[in-house]
C-alpha cells in the first residue's frame, strides 16, 4: 500500500527502448483524471515477464521533486551549496556561501577568494590565487592565475591573463583578450579587443575592435570610434604608445610604436613610430575679456 511503502517514485526512469516502445500503446487513461501515466508501463512490462526493479539512491536530496518555483529555488540552493562545498574543500575561500553563485561547470583554482555577491556562470575557468570582489559577474570566460577583479565588474566570453587587474565597474564584452599584468580600471569597456602585457586603461574609456600592444598607456576618456554608421573598423596601437586623455581615435587608424598622442586630440590619420600627434585647436587667451563682456 502507498501509505506504508518505504519507497518513493523519484521520477527518474531507465528503459530498454525496444521494450518500452512495445508497450506504450497499451497505456490507457482509465483513471479519475482521464490521463495516460508513464508509470503504468511498469505493471504492463512486469506482466509481460520483463524485469522491473527499483534502485536505491544514497542522497535523497538529489531526488527532490520540482513542481513549483519554490521547489525549484530549493533545488538550486542545494546544488549551489554542494558546488561551493566542493570548492572550499579544494582550497577556495568563499566569504559568504549564501550569496555566492557558481555554476556546476565552473572551475576555480586553489587559494582564490570569492567575496559575497560573486556570480560565476557557464564554462568559466578561474585560476589559482585570484581575488574576485563583490558584485562581479563572469560568464563563459577564462581567468588566469593571480587576477584581481574589483567590485561591480562584468566579464563576458573573454580571456584574462595572469596578474591582471579589472575594475571596479569595468565591462569586458565578448572577444576581449586581456594580457598579463594589464590594468583595466573603473568605467572602462572593451569589446573584441586585445591589450598586450603591461598595458593600462585606467579610467572612463571605450576600446572596441582594437589591437593594443604591450606597455601602452590609455589616458582617461579615450574612445576608439570604431563604427561609421554601417561597418566596424579596427584601431591598432603599437607597443609603448602613450594616448593622452580625452582622445578620439577614428578607425581605421594606427598609432605607431613609442608614439604620443596629445590630450584632447581627434586622430584621423596614422601616427608614425616615435611621433607626437596633435589634433586639437590651439588655445587662445583673450586678455580682460570677462570685464569687457558686460
Amino acid at each position: 500500500h502507498q501509505d506504508t511503502s518505504p519507497e518513493v517514485c523519484a521520477g527518474v526512469y531507465c528503459f530498454d527502448l525496444e521494450a518500452l516502445s512495445g508497450v506504450l500503446g497499451k497505456v490507457d487513461a482509465d483513471n479519475n483524471q482521464g490521463e495516460r501515466y508513464l508509470t503504468r508501463v511498469f505493471s504492463i512490462l512486469s506482466a509481460a515477464g520483463a524485469t522491473v526493479s527499483a534502485i536505491p539512491h544514497v542522497d535523497a536530496a538529489e531526488l527532490h521533486g520540482v513542481n513549483s518555483r519554490v521547489e525549484l529555488a530549493r533545488a538550486e540552493a542545494f546544488l549551489r551549496h554542494r558546488k561551493l562545498t566542493c570548492l572550499m574543500e579544494s582550497g577556495v575561500t568563499v566569504r559568504d556561501p549564501a550569496t555566492t553563485y557558481v555554476d556546476v561547470d565552473v572551475s576555480v583554482g586553489a587559494d582564490s577568494t570569492l567575496y559575497p555577491g560573486t556570480i560565476l556562470e557557464g564554462s568559466t575557468v578561474v585560476g589559482a590565487g585570484c581575488v574576485i570582489h563583490s558584485g562581479v559577474r563572469v560568464t563563459d570566460s577564462q581567468i588566469g592565475n593571480h587576477v584581481t577583479i574589483l567590485d561591480g565588474t562584468i566579464v563576458e566570453e573573454s580571456s584574462v591573463d595572469a596578474e591582471a587587474t579589472l575594475g571596479p565597474y569595468a565591462r569586458l564584452r565578448p572577444g576581449s583578450e586581456i594580457g598579463p599584468g594589464v590594468k583595466i580600471g573603473n568605467f572602462v569597456e572593451t569589446k573584441a579587443s586585445r591589450l598586450g602585457a603591461g598595458s593600462k586603461a585606467g579610467h572612463l574609456t571605450y576600446l572596441g575592435d582594437a589591437h593594443i600592444g604591450e606597455n601602452v598607456n590609455i589616458g582617461a576618456g579615450t574612445i576608439t570610434c570604431n563604427y561609421d554608421g554601417s561597418k566596424k573598423h579596427k584601431t591598432v596601437i603599437d607597443d609603448g604608445a602613450f594616448i593622452g586623455s580625452n582622445t578620439a581615435l577614428v578607425a581605421p587608424v594606427r598609432v605607431g610604436k613609442n608614439s604620443y598622442v596629445a590630450a584632447g586630440s581627434t586622430v584621423t590619420k596614422d601616427v608614425p613610430d616615435g611621433d607626437l600627434a596633435l589634433g586639437r585647436g590651439r588655445q587662445v587667451n583673450k586678455a580682460g575679456w570677462v570685464k569687457k563682456k558686460d
